[in-house]
């Protein structure tokens, strides 16, 4: 039985779901006003992969990642690259997609964005501030009383006088308490017209956490069975969204909460407000992909590395981003698709009755424990090199397909450049069609008995970082090292 660890309870538990057979998972997403860095590919393979293996355990699973489509950093990247907001959000959304598509990461079921749902935001403003836990101040905005919310920081377990504001900008002067949030902001003079809703507070914009508590009850109900995100919305936004919404309907907004765990450079985490961060698209896109353009043409090889490089850590880790670290995990996905080229697979229906695969079933019923089922592939892949066994090599396979890995082509993976291997500088220097003009001339020195020859372009090819293995029947292959 799949166990999760709930950031709630602070332990693992059973999942269970309100409907027998159906989960029902609300993931917050993008605030879509600059490309997606690596970070962000920690929590969209995260999650990805999560709802993989719920699918995979035979589950209907309900996903829904929203976008947040309004906000003051979009306001402001409107204002200075002087767009309409609709046009900065669009491209951002647009590119984060493209990274998705790199990544393998699989589009959710249903992907709101918070404009569509101002108008069930205001709805539950309008209860709140009935219950007497909202309030208006002389500015028009209205704030969440959180003293008046007695659970608040049971998600975070913090008491309230160590918690601060969970605002992302300035506490205002007119909060009645400094740990109170903002649900809706008054519209200010030099703002964009089209950030400006009506209401029955006047012209204005919703904050940022009431977006989820309307986009989630709207779309999935309460209680959702799973809850998740990033390791910096525990507080305040997954604590403000239980307040909201508990404070408003009662019951439970979710039986589950999952975080991820922080993708750090050199200890520290990465993010966009220390400038330490990597976009997606440079780490993954052949070539240096153009500002102007959302899209971009991934490096297969490349791509896979890194999807591999958060998989093989356990969701909920610390990861690093480091060159060796990024080494290591290029060299160990290489391996596995060297045996898929040694050993061509079998197409092979995964029967979770099998020893391997009911290892990795243990492994992911554990929490999503991937790093114990990618053990599960390096032992299959021992075993098909071992054994020449194509049933080993083809289960292999079709459980890193659970996970979104080992679906290229093992060919055209193993010839693709890449930046990170790092010990050959020219790598990638050789076209494809001048590596295999080299291997035709020495397949035909070799014919000719020319042995000097054959071993100097195999020297030549290695500086190019170029390896050369021969096979049975006169057959050569070569990959990029």
């Amino acid at each position: 039985m799949l166990h999760i660890y709930n950031t709630l309870s602070r332990g693992k538990e059973p999942l269970r779901t309100a409907d027998p057979g159906v989960v029902r998972m609300y993931v917050c997403g993008m605030t879509v006003y600059d490309f997606c860095h690596l970070g962000h590919a920690r929590m969209l393979v995260g999650f990805d992969v999560v709802q993989r293996w719920l699918r995979a355990s035979g589950y209907q699973v309900n996903y829904v990642r929203n976008i947040t489509d309004i906000d003051d950093k979009i306001i402001r990247r409107a204002v200075q690259s002087n767009r309409r907001m609709h046009e900065v959000t669009e491209f951002f959304i647009d590119a984060m997609h493209a990274d998705e598509r790199a990544l393998g990461v699989e589009p959710p079921s249903i992907e709101p964005r918070a404009t569509q749902y101002v108008g069930e935001m205001l709805n539950i403003i309008g209860v709140l501030e009935g219950k007497g836990l909202a309030y208006r101040t002389d500015e028009g905005d209205v704030n969440f009383s959180v003293r008046k919310f007695p659970g608040y920081g049971k998600l975070s377990g913090k008491s309230l006088d160590d918690l601060r504001a969970g605002e992302r900008v300035a506490v205002a002067s007119t909060k009645q308490d400094p740990l109170d949030f903002v649900l809706w902001k008054a519209a200010k003079p030099d703002e964009p017209e089209e950030s400006r809703w009506p209401s029955s507070y006047g012209l204005g914009r919703p904050g940022w956490h009431i977006e989820c508590s309307a986009m989630s009850r709207s779309l999935l109900g309460m209680p959702m069975d799973i809850h998740g995100g990033g390791p910096d919305l525990k507080f305040p936004h997954h604590e403000n969204e239980i307040a909201q919404s508990e404070g408003a309907f009662g019951g439970t907004l979710a039986r589950t909460w999952m975080h991820c765990g922080p993708m750090m450079v050199d200890t520290e985490k990465m993010s966009k407000s220390l400038g330490n961060f990597r976009t997606i698209r440079e780490t993954l896109a052949v070539g240096d992909p153009a500002d102007e353009s959302a899209d971009y043409v991934a490096n297969p090889r490349e791509a896979e590395m890194l999807r591999f490089f958060i998989v093989r850590n356990h969701y909920r880790s610390i990861q690093n981003y480091a060159p060796d670290n990024l080494l290591d995990a290029q060299h160990a996905l290489d391996r596995l698709y060297q045996t898929l080229l040694n050993v061509p697979p079998a197409q092979v229906a995964i029967d979770w009755t099998h020893d391997s695969a009911a290892a990795f079933k243990v492994a992911m019923d554990d929490d999503f424990n991937t790093s114990g089922a990618v053990a599960v592939l390096f032992d299959l892949a021992s075993q098909a090199n071992r054994e020449g066994s194509d049933t080993a090599s083809g289960l292999m396979r079709a459980l890193g397909g659970v996970l979104g890995l080992l679906q290229c082509d093992p060919e055209l993976y193993l010839k693709s450049p890449t930046r990170y291997l790092g010990s050959v500088p020219s790598v990638g220097s050789l076209s494809q069609a001048q590596i295999d003009q080299f291997v035709a001339e020495r397949i035909q020195a070799k014919a000719a008995r020319d042995f000097v020859r054959a071993d100097q372009i195999r020297t030549t090819l290695r500086e190019q970082g170029i390896e050369l293995e021969d096979k049975a029947g006169g057959v050569t292959q070569w990959r990029r090292v």
